[in-house]
């Protein structure tokens, strides 16, 4: 039973953020930049340091999904801020979004752009 409420607050979750996303999506991205090395490594580095407890606080969660046109997308609690990660033969492209221009939007994106 424990084990069934954890599993349907984690769905409640991503339908929350998924919806966030969605709408975001409809604007042009905070910022868009590109990389040389292939997706899931970009991806699983993304969200590596966007859990840093060092730099984050207990707001340090960083969750991976497939993404809904291929790729991956790395996202926060509430999709405050994400990355779409999408990769092709010639590299990777990222779009990354954030709800507020704020230091910790800024911090996310130095954070991201260590694993360029």
């Amino acid at each position: 039973m424990r084990m069934l409420m954890v599993a349907a607050a984690a769905m409640l979750l991503v339908g929350c953020a998924g919806s966030a996303m969605n709408q975001a999506r409809t604007q042009a991205p905070y910022k868009t930049l590109t990389s040389d090395k292939p997706e899931q490594v970009v991806a699983q580095c993304v969200q590596f340091s966007w859990q840093d407890e060092a730099v984050f606080g207990v707001d340090a969660g960083a969750y991976l999904q497939p993404a809904q046109k291929g790729g991956t997308t790395v996202y926060t609690r509430s999709a405050e801020s994400f990355v779409d990660v999408q990769g092709s033969a010639t590299g990777t492209a990222l779009s990354y979004y954030a709800q507020h221009d704020d230091f910790v939007a800024k911090r996310r994106l130095a954070a991201l752009a260590t694993c360029l």
